[in-house]
């Protein structure tokens, strides 16, 4: 197997199956977990920056710039983190995998809306599919499935954001979370000193786990940037779809989740966008390929 591919799916693998691993902390509060999270993936960014790619200490001071784009993008990641692991360890699995499920779709949206990126017909019927699930769930169920909506603006929005960024995906996301460190670590002493505080009061698994939760955070990183380097864009895209589907199977096997008939029919109108989307993603590039060979001929 193509080394690129390999490490494609190691990377979507273990996003999918973070909910195992976030549930194994559902007795620690999830600002504690988040505030762990970028505490330790900070250490760890810092140490293969530093170590691995050989960067020097001065290089990874950011300008002024960098700091405008990688704040902004340190603040929707951190709510993306901190939504996504309260929701997985309050019992939405589900939901969580079907905001990023719908995750492509608004990156589509915010592509439009953010950088004048023309809308294909074949997008805006795969997008009005995906609303017509969304709306289904929300008058069928009687709420509107806002854990899925808030992770997938907040991802998207993410990625519109990165799209502008100009650092590496380590250096990045180092930076990224230099941005949160401060807020997260007073955070963690604010609940030392009140004795609420979850590390090294705790047993040793859930120490370990704490700290565990920078290798969980950036090894899937490393993998994807290997990957991205490896395989064309076109094939990370239909890769992405793993992630949310070990989700939703790890909410339906392994945590029990209710999932109804309702719900099947509303999950159902977005996976039919989702694969009209990539069906239609590839007969765009099929057809630009072979216009692109016409034209050098001619």
């Amino acid at each position: 197997m193509n080394k690129g591919i390999l490490h494609g799916i190691l990377a979507y693998a273990c996003w999918g199956l973070f909910p195992i691993f976030w549930r194994e902390l559902h007795h620690v509060e999830a600002f504690q977990i988040v505030g762990h999270r970028i505490v330790w993936s900070f250490l760890m960014l810092l140490g293969v920056s530093v170590f691995l790619q050989r960067k020097p200490l001065r290089s990874l001071v950011p300008s002024k710039a960098h700091f405008k784009i990688y704040s902004a993008a340190s603040f929707l990641i951190g709510i993306n983190w901190f939504l996504y692991v309260w929701a997985v360890n309050s019992g939405h699995v589900l939901e969580s995998s079907l905001g990023y499920f719908i995750n492509p779709l608004f990156s589509v949206l915010f592509g439009i809306l953010f950088y004048k990126e023309t809308l294909r017909p074949g997008q805006l019927l795969a997008l009005m599919l995906a609303a017509a699930g969304v709306l289904y769930l929300t008058f069928a169920v009687g709420s509107v499935p806002w854990i899925a909506l808030t992770l997938a603006v907040s991802f998207g929005l993410y990625g519109a954001v990165k799209k502008s960024a100009p650092l590496p995906p380590v250096q990045g996301l180092l930076l990224e979370t230099a941005c949160m460190l401060i807020p997260a670590f007073l955070f963690l002493v604010f609940r030392e000193t009140e004795g609420r505080g979850a590390f090294l009061h705790s047993d040793g698994y859930t120490n370990l786990l704490l700290i565990s939760a920078g290798m969980v955070t950036t090894l899937p990183l490393l993998l994807f940037a290997s990957a991205a380097q490896k395989i064309p864009m076109s094939m990370l895209g239909f890769l992405q779809y793993l992630s949310p589907t070990l989700q939703f199977l790890c909410g339906i096997l392994i945590f029990k989740e209710d999932f109804s008939s309702t719900k099947l029919i509303g999950y159902g109108l977005v996976w039919l966008s989702l694969i009209w989307f990539a069906v239609e993603g590839i007969r765009y590039r099929n057809r630009s390929s072979k216009f692109k060979e016409e034209s050098s001929k001619g």
